[in-house]
């Protein structure tokens, strides 16, 4: 994509406020908006103009496991085929030096290898000594020393080769980027009120029996901002308290869970109202992280939310039940929701007419007591 999230930029000029906000990135309908990161838990942030590529090769086992398996299989085939083929010349070359192919089938002539009488040949000894497979036909005699180093240096190169390349495959089949798959977000989010206290709430769940170990949940909320001092920051990321301090962002990930983020003065939508939310423009970004109980490694689930995907005045529907002696999750229930009474205000002003209720109902009492006579008080 070449425009960047979530807004477009104006070519050779600096980035300012005006030229990041202009009419074209959000004027667009929410499906052909440009995310952050997609719902499948894709960055959509491509690199370029980096100068020093060599620190990629500085770490080649990951560079390599890294690829893209087209590009992975054919980095593999080519390890192979270039050593076959560079040490079927040498030893095609040291034959013809030695003038070991004018003399096949000469019984009184010392070869260094035998059998070798042409490239195919030699080809054929160098895939033969890599591999070990030995056929016997062809083989190094010990009328030349350089035959033996050379079979030395292919043994050692093939041992190292084979160690690289093998530990990058199974590296790369064994990474958990499948395993998240696995690991499902609902599409949208809520914002209903628990416990009194305003919340935004999203579901997750696990589809395989092998569940997650350690899993934690984070969320970033991206929004573009503009400081005091004038500056534009366009992907300001800010964190977004799922129950860090309570302990509650450490799952037991058995069966489908709502995340809640209490919006409180804390939160940056603390301020927001119902109408005020369809009118801004921010991405939430989510982040489940866990060990898989499998293979023991660290896997990383990531989804995205905007604007558009938050359902005001909502909840999720249960979607667990008790079968003989089990429970039973229904995921054909994990997307759905159902209206619940909400007021459009924002969390703040909620609060701050609580507060006023409050004293009202207290405000009596107190000239109540102040009217009292210190008697009657008795």
């Amino acid at each position: 994509c070449q425009t960047p999230f979530p807004y477009p930029v104006v070519q050779r000029s600096p980035m300012t406020a005006q030229s990041f906000r202009g009419d074209s990135a959000w004027s667009r309908p929410a499906q052909q908006r440009q995310r952050y990161v997609t719902k499948m838990g894709k960055c959509q942030v491509n690199l370029g103009r980096i100068q020093e590529k060599k620190r990629f090769l500085s770490d080649i086992f990951t560079t390599i496991v890294d690829l893209k398996y087209r590009w992975f299989l054919f980095v593999f085939m080519m390890c192979y085929i270039i050593t076959w083929v560079v040490f079927g010349i040498i030893y095609f070359f040291d034959a013809w030096i030695r003038d070991d192919i004018s003399h096949i089938g000469d019984p009184e002539w010392k070869p260094c290898i035998e059998n070798v009488d042409n490239f195919i040949s030699a080809l054929l000894f160098s895939v033969e000594s890599q591999r070990t497979i030995g056929y016997g036909s062809r083989i190094v005699t010990a009328n030349c020393t350089e035959g033996v180093i050379l079979l030395m240096a292919q043994s050692i190169v093939g041992s190292m080769i084979d160690a690289l390349m093998v530990g990058c495959m199974f590296v790369k089949i064994s990474r958990p980027k499948k395993r998240a798959q696995t690991l499902i977000f609902s599409k949208k989010c809520v914002v209903s009120h628990r416990d009194e206290k305003l919340c935004l709430m999203f579901r997750i769940g696990d589809l395989r029996d092998s569940h997650m170990v350690d899993a934690k949940i984070r969320a970033k909320l991206i929004k573009s901002r503009q400081t005091k001092e004038g500056e534009f920051i366009p992907l300001e990321q800010s964190e977004l308290n799922l129950g860090y301090d309570t302990g509650e962002d450490r799952l037991f990930l058995v069966e489908p869970q709502i995340i809640c983020h209490v919006i409180n003065d804390h939160s940056p939508f603390w301020e927001m109202t119902a109408d005020s939310l369809k009118r801004e423009q921010f991405e939430i970004i989510v982040i489940l992280e866990g060990i898989v109980e499998a293979t023991g490694m660290t896997c990383q689930a990531r989804t995205s939310y905007i604007e558009d995907e938050i359902l005001w005045g909502c909840r999720f529907e249960p979607c667990m039940t008790l079968e003989k002696g089990a429970f039973r999750v229904d995921y054909s229930r994990f997307e759905k929701t159902f209206e619940v009474q909400t007021p459009a205000t924002s969390a703040k002003e909620m609060h701050e007419l609580t507060e006023m209720e409050h004293q009202d109902q207290d405000q009596p009492l107190t000239v109540m007591v102040e009217e009292m006579s210190p008697p009657q008080l008795v």
